[in-house]
């Protein structure tokens, strides 16, 4: 008799233990399944903050971006009011949101061509530049205008040409 008792309250303790690890798993589960949701699709990464400190590292990063297809920082490179401007035979201009999303898309792409940048003018508050990409076939010229939005510097107009 004592023996019976003594494998019924074995099976107890087991059972509890069993149950006490499928509580264990489901809360677990539980807290995991709301973290990746509090995560998931419609949540925001934090965005990648780049040195736009001067003029020259928001002309590189310009540059990384365009032809590199650099992702990090690329809406904090670029004025809130800026565009576009493309010279074929028709001007077509972009908006910033066009502009972001379209170079969104080309993450990691880098382009086959020749980089030259020449500074064309500089003062304390903005910088003009031409960015030169020599392709095969063609050459594009984007004549690039930043402006110091407080500490930073931003890209605030790009006018392309091709020839």
């Amino acid at each position: 008799m004592s023996q019976q008792i003594s494998n019924v309250k074995k099976i107890k303790k087991d059972r509890m233990k069993t149950l006490v690890k499928t509580f264990t798993v489901a809360a677990l589960m539980a807290v995991s399944t709301f973290a990746m949701a509090a995560e998931g699709p419609g949540s925001k990464p934090n965005p990648v903050s780049v040195n736009l400190s001067t003029a020259d590292f928001a002309l590189e990063h310009y540059v990384a971006v365009i032809t590199e297809g650099e992702s990090a920082g690329v809406e904090q490179l670029f004025a809130a009011d800026f565009n576009l401007k493309v010279q074929t035979g028709t001007l077509k201009s972009y908006s910033r949101y066009e502009v972001v999303k379209s170079l969104k898309k080309q993450k990691n792409i880098r382009l086959n061509c020749a980089v030259s940048t020449d500074v064309v003018e500089q003062s304390t508050d903005y910088m003009v530049a031409r960015v030169t990409l020599k392709f095969e076939n063609f050459t594009k010229t984007d004549l690039v205008t930043l402006v110091r939005e407080g500490k930073d510097w931003r890209v605030s107009k790009s006018i392309n040409s091709y020839k």
